[in-house]
């Protein structure tokens, strides 16, 4: 396909975006997921960094269809906790989660100019990390997909709060679906403990996302929960870019 081709596919899955947002604005994440999954057979993946939104969203992708991709980053820099369910959760499913990697050479170059722990030193410096560590592995893992399946909600943080159930991803440019954008902390901890979906035990010491060892803290009595994510940031700045609006 050329550049043009690209193009013209790209417009016209933007296109669907308005009418799909409206049908599913409201829908059970079951029936989201079970849509999508049909409809874009073989050019869709659930991006999962093993949070407890994105292994109910795994639970429901296999009980729909146990051959649909879901992938993940191991940006090297993980809770030993974070590798620990990567083996339950393809235990507990009878699945192979797909693992990407950073490029060493880019991280050993990132080492040498900045340090193992640059992203202490300044906004920029993370958001370099970030990208070196998360976004590159994440372009290469969504190579040929048209839908991106993520568990985000509306109330993790102020950057969430506007997203929508179906949204064009202009970063990336394919259709990105949140089936859970709308539910609560409650409803998923309900979810996950009525179906015994396995979940990273990290939640249970007061970390309610996780994410690299360095930039995860467990969040003290009344703060946001991702108030443990880059704590030394501005809460409008708590984001590493997978999910970054244009």
């Amino acid at each position: 396909m050329n550049k043009v081709q690209d193009i013209e596919e790209q417009e016209k899955l933007k296109s669907l975006v308005p009418e799909l947002n409206k049908k599913f604005s409201d829908a059970p994440a079951e029936d989201i997921v079970g849509y999508f999954l049909q409809a874009f057979k073989g050019r869709i993946a659930l991006s999962s960094s093993l949070s407890i939104e994105d292994q109910t969203l795994t639970d429901i992708i296999v009980k729909t269809d146990k051959s649909a991709r879901i992938f993940t980053l191991d940006t090297g820099r993980l809770f030993p906790e974070t590798y620990q369910l990567i083996d339950k959760t393809n235990m507990t499913y009878g699945i192979n989660l797909e693992v990407f990697f950073p490029n060493y050479e880019a991280v050993q170059q990132m080492v040498k100019e900045e340090g193992i722990n640059l992203f202490y030193n300044s906004i920029e410096s993370r958001h370099r990390c970030c990208q070196v560590r998360k976004l590159e592995p994440l372009k290469r893992a969504m190579q040929g997909l048209d839908v991106w399946i993520c568990g985000l909600r509306k109330q993790q943080s102020v950057t969430r709060k506007d997203m929508q159930v179906v949204e064009w991803d202009d970063i990336h440019n394919l259709i990105k679906v949140n089936p859970l954008i709308n539910w609560s902390e409650e409803d998923v901890e309900q979810y996950v403990k009525k179906h015994h979906v396995p979940y990273n035990k990290l939640q249970d010491k007061g970390y309610p996302s996780i994410g690299c060892q360095p930039c995860t803290r467990a969040i003290k009595p009344g703060e946001d929960i991702r108030a443990g994510r880059w704590w030394w940031e501005s809460p409008e700045h708590r984001e590493c870019g997978l999910h970054q609006r244009s």
